[in-house]
């Protein structure tokens, strides 16, 4: 089978992929969750008019210049609205958040006036409307303020809460099973033995899901035989995965058994080469509605093919409105050789000038196994497939990794 282009394989991964069902959520849990339902508020915010600050309601008529002279018939406190109507030369005092009394159209600050028995004196004129929050400053009865596929934020929880919503329709949180293969993997904390190394790769792809959103299920590391291997898989689709992640034995390899343990079980093969580097041995098929994606065993291609195509996929089946990662332009910061037939995905240094411009320097060691250099890669510079030998100061495409 040919190598199959980066584009076609992120299209065949989100092919039919459409937003899980919904369900609600109290808004203590609905943080990152995405909307499966425009948000309309249930009230009007503030209800009535209000005072911004402590201080007296006036009629700014009364009080337009300093030899004003108001008797103070009153008090208004937040919560506590003030009975009578504010007639002429008269003032109540108010409390941040009290509503206004009728009569009243002007707020004069406490720091602005002098107390003289039940009257007050002013230091500065009153203007009409000034320290009153209208009603319906903030939004009115029926105004969509969040709007179905927003992933939720700290803001918009205090937001839906304003708008008196104890709870929010959600799309179901895509599961995600994540299942190691290879006899050569030991667990961190363990003593490899000869041509024994440690397991790190699930680590990084299990937070990836959890930053997107997803619930993640281990599955351990299957042992490399193919009835191992077919118990991860037949344990994922019973715990009800929506996507099934094997990490290893993607290659062509006699101990490679991934792919035919796969297709065993019923899997429709999609793809299981891509025309990229790293992570050409990637696998994708689907088995019912569980969606399978197979990743590399070296783990910085295991995580490059995690973050650009299983992100997308859990942002599609949460019901993201943009599920794609933004790629910017930036400067090279060092020379490159010509490329070859697969696109690259360079891990990469970036640096922001005083200008505003971001210049993306490669990392000089780009071997697929070297997770220190993945780690200290702040993005993705991208090499379409036999582009030309680039130079210093030549534009180029990147995505960010997460920080």
């Amino acid at each position: 089978m040919a190598l199959m282009p980066v584009a076609d394989a992120l299209a065949a991964i989100l092919a039919g992929a459409e937003p899980l069902p919904e369900q609600m959520a109290a808004l203590d849990t609905a943080y990152h969750r995405v909307l499966a339902r425009d948000v309309a508020a249930l009230r009007t915010q503030p209800p009535q008019a209000m005072s911004a600050m402590d201080g007296y309601a006036v009629r700014a008529a009364d009080a337009a210049d300093l030899t004003a002279r108001l008797k103070v018939i009153g008090e208004v406190a937040a919560g506590r609205p003030f009975a009578r109507k504010v007639g002429a030369n008269e003032a109540v005092r108010i409390f941040t958040g009290g509503v206004i009394p009728d009569g009243a159209d002007a707020v004069i600050i406490q720091e602005d006036t002098a107390t003289n028995g039940d009257h007050i004196t002013i230091t500065e004129a009153a203007k009409q409307g000034r320290h009153i929050r209208p009603a319906g400053v903030d939004f009115r009865e029926g105004d969509v303020l969040l709007a179905k596929g927003r992933r939720l934020t700290d803001r918009d929880l205090s937001l839906a809460a304003g708008m008196n919503y104890p709870e929010l329709a959600v799309h179901r949180r895509p599961k995600v099973a994540v299942l190691a293969t290879g006899d050569e993997l030991v667990m961190p904390g363990e003593i490899p033995g000869p041509g024994q190394i440690v397991y790190s790769n699930g680590f990084a792809i299990r937070a990836l899901a959890r930053a997107e959103g997803a619930e993640t299920i281990d599955l351990g590391i299957a042992a490399d035989t193919v009835e191992a291997t077919t118990d991860g898989i037949r344990r994922a689709r019973d715990t009800g995965a929506d996507i099934l992640i094997t990490m290893g034995g993607a290659s062509v390899g006699d101990h490679d058994l991934v792919k035919r343990s796969l297709e065993a079980e019923g899997v429709a093969m999609t793809f299981w080469r891509i025309a990229m580097r790293p992570g050409k041995p990637m696998m994708h098929g689907r088995l019912g509605d569980m969606r399978v994606i197979g990743l590399p065993g070296n783990p910085v291609s295991s995580y490059v093919c995690g973050f650009l195509f299983l992100v997308p996929l859990i942002r599609a089946l949460s019901g993201r409105k943009t599920i794609h990662h933004v790629r910017e332009t930036a400067l090279l910061g060092r020379d490159l050789a010509a490329n070859d037939q697969r696109e690259d995905y360079l891990r990469t240094r970036l640096e922001t000038r005083a200008d505003g411009t971001v210049v993306a320097t490669p990392v000089m060691k780009q071997d697929s196994s070297l997770l220190g250099n993945l780690a200290v890669a702040e993005g993705l510079l991208i090499r379409k497939p036999f582009a030309p030998a680039a130079a210093a100061g030549d534009s180029c495409a990147i995505i960010r990794l997460p920080t």
